[in-house]
């Protein structure tokens, strides 16, 4: 995949723990997710806690109208990252654990998930204004 593509050879790629909430949103706003993070990032790998997969394969089952609709094209995207074995039941968790143990930026806009993340000094990207990522240095 692009994203997992590097700058020359001295360029270090930083670690994007995507979840639920980023995926799902790529499908309903404009946003090219490889330029937008080489942007702000320079060099990046994308990785998917298995538990962000798991919650995308129960809302494609389980839910109704658009997020349906989101969700089915949502878990091909996410399968086709770099998957990281996490052994939690909540997404939310799991996002947390994977950017702590592998120094990573969460990526995602749920909001109490960010706030979870500065608490634990962990930076993070989300969407600003429906057309671009903004990331998170700074801490609670």
């Amino acid at each position: 995949m692009a994203s997992d593509r590097s700058r020359g050879n001295k360029a270090i790629k930083k670690i994007v723990v995507i979840d639920t909430s980023a995926i799902m949103m790529l499908f309903e706003f404009s946003i090219d997710l490889e330029n937008e993070l080489r942007r702000i990032l320079g060099a990046y790998k994308i990785v998917v806690p298995k538990s962000v997969i798991d919650e995308l394969k129960f809302l494609a089952e389980n839910s109704k109208g658009k997020k349906k609709q989101i969700a089915k094209p949502a878990v091909k995207l996410a399968e086709g990252f770099e998957k990281v074995s996490d052994n939690l039941n909540n997404a939310d968790d799991a996002v947390l654990f994977v950017a702590k143990k592998q120094k990573g930026i969460v990526f995602s806009n749920d909001k109490e998930l960010r706030n979870r993340a500065k608490k634990e000094k962990i930076k993070t990207i989300c969407l600003r204004s429906k057309n671009h990522l903004m990331i998170s240095e700074s801490f609670v």
